[in-house]
């Protein structure tokens, strides 16, 4: 199994509350900061990039 890097949103102040990904080539992992060792959610490359920008415009 190899050993994922986990990164912290840049957006998410003191680190303590916010969303963590990881990626490889074929899947981005999310997890929560706050329950590492909790349920992560894997997505595929395309609907991240979807969902990216779908936050990106949304409330505009």
């Amino acid at each position: 199994m190899q050993t994922l890097h986990w990164q912290k949103s840049t957006y998410s102040g003191d680190g303590s509350n916010c969303v963590e990904i990881a990626t490889t080539p074929t899947t981005i992992h999310i997890r929560d900061s706050k329950n590492p060792a909790g349920a992560h959610l894997n997505l595929r490359p395309t609907a991240w990039a979807d969902f990216l920008s779908h936050a990106a415009t949304a409330g505009r």
